[in-house]
């Protein structure tokens, strides 16, 4: 891939604080409602400056050599919600998030330390590129129906929770931000080419505002596509000073008060739930970042190294829990971006990192990415999702699928991927990237035995 700023680049400063932006709102929706989703009062203002935190420590641990932002991580939702169950008190919730985090990042640390000691040559045996290949691509088509069923929303509802937009009406944003995001992509001059998500999201955001008040002065219900409620809130009290710098809600202030509930059981009950999820997103995490390997064509398991993308990942994900109660992650929406963009500059990440911290404290900025229509962000996540199905892809394009043993290896992992194979054990759920990748990893130590036929 011909990249416009390579690792080491560094923009302008005017472009970097536009192309940090960019990253910020391709990641931003993400990373806010993981704490929506747990509730409990965890803020999300709070979580981005988490994401920020971790993503610096990410980039000092991985020497400023791997283009990719982490934000909270979905797959230790059940873990989180663990934390508070059994009616245990908010502040020992509070303290259960930090306390899992802690025993996540040591679970990397731990393989970060044997990875070390080994080296990295077990995980080409592993997982050669027609195990990781299809592994990517179904990091991507795996969030195809996420993508699709964001592009037919609004967040308009009535008092039932029925949302009021008519799905063509929430298509037609959705296709108008998709289509500007390809069309700057493709045909734009070279600013406009760096920053097509910027550009997308306005344009969607745009056409919304503007059926949304027609709907309003017309009082019709089908093309009110855009909720105020955001804005609303924010002013509700009056106009302040505090009411547009905040500060956010951070996880250690609550779960200090609650340290001194913490007793042996309720240890071992955080131990359980995260513990084996950390081992889960291990999976991920190698086949992330072969994935942006693959992009900026720099092998970051072997430079930097993979024992430090994961002790950035584990003590980024500590760090974040302490500000915004969730683990990180690195994130394919990020990966997408720098894909799309070919912008890999490190100092973008930073420059993003940084902004997450600071808009944290800004509540118009959070109040406006709150009030961006799923139709809006659905039509930049098909474009996101689909360059990570296809960076996979292309991973394993010179694979010689006429031989069973590669095909059989490919056809397992995206079946069993895009099929959605998951299994449950209690409160740990294994997803199913990583069933599929598990599963194509035993598939091919099975048929690697077999010698190839000329």
């Amino acid at each position: 891939m011909n990249l416009i700023y390579n690792v080491d680049d560094k923009p302008k400063f005017g472009q970097l604080v536009i192309f940090a932006i960019q990253q910020l709102l391709a990641i931003m929706a993400a990373t806010l409602v993981v704490p929506v989703i747990i509730g409990h009062g965890m803020s999300s203002a709070a979580a981005l400056f988490g994401a920020g935190a971790g993503t610096l420590i990410y980039v000092l641990f991985t020497r400023k050599k791997s283009p990719v932002f982490l934000g909270s991580s979905f797959a230790f939702i059940g873990s989180m919600t663990a934390a508070f169950a059994g009616g245990v008190s908010m502040s020992l919730g509070y303290a259960g998030l930090i306390l899992g985090a802690i025993f996540a990042g040591l679970v990397y640390v731990i393989i970060a330390a044997i990875v070390k000691m080994v080296g990295v040559k077990w995980i080409d045996k592993l997982m050669p590129a027609v195990v990781i290949g299809p592994t990517v691509a179904i990091i991507g088509l795996s969030l195809a129906g996420n993508a699709v069923g964001d592009i037919l929303k609004g967040n308009v509802v009535n008092d039932a929770g029925i949302q009021l937009a008519a799905p063509f009406a929430c298509l037609i944003c959705g296709l108008v931000t998709l289509f500007t995001t390809m069309a700057c992509s493709t045909f734009g001059k070279k600013m406009a080419r760096l920053i097509p998500f910027i550009l997308g999201i306005l344009a969607g955001y745009a056409v919304a505002l503007v059926l949304t008040l027609i709907g309003n002065a017309m009082d019709i219900d089908a093309i009110k596509i855009l909720s105020f409620a955001a804005f609303e809130n924010l002013v509700k009290d009056g106009v302040t000073l505090s009411t547009f710098v905040a500060l956010p809600e951070f996880t250690f202030q609550e779960a200090f008060k609650g340290m001194g509930e913490i007793n042996a059981s309720y240890i071992a009950t955080i131990a359980v739930a995260y513990v084996p999820v950390a081992f889960v997103v291990f999976a991920e995490h190698i086949a992330d970042h072969k994935n942006i390997s693959s992009i900026i064509e720099k092998d970051l398991l072997t430079e930097p190294g993979l024992h430090r993308t994961l002790l950035g990942d584990g003590v980024g994900s500590m760090v974040g829990a302490l500000f915004g109660g969730c683990p990180n992650t690195t994130y394919g929406e990020s990966v997408g971006c720098v894909a799309i963009t070919k912008n890999a500059s490190v100092a973008t990440i930073i420059a993003a990192a940084v902004g997450a911290i600071l808009v944290s404290f800004i509540s118009p900025f959070i109040a406006f990415v709150n009030s961006i229509p799923s139709c809006v962000m659905g039509g930049v996540c098909m474009a996101l999702y689909g360059f990570i199905a296809v960076s996979g892809l292309r991973m394993f394009k010179n694979l010689d699928l006429d031989d069973n043993r590669n095909l059989f290896v490919v056809s397992v992992i995206l079946i069993a991927g895009i099929g959605g194979l998951s299994l449950t054990f209690g409160k740990v759920t294994i997803t199913s990237i990583a069933c599929a990748l598990i599963l194509g990893i035993i598939t091919n130590l099975i048929l690697s035995g077999k010698k190839k036929e000329h």
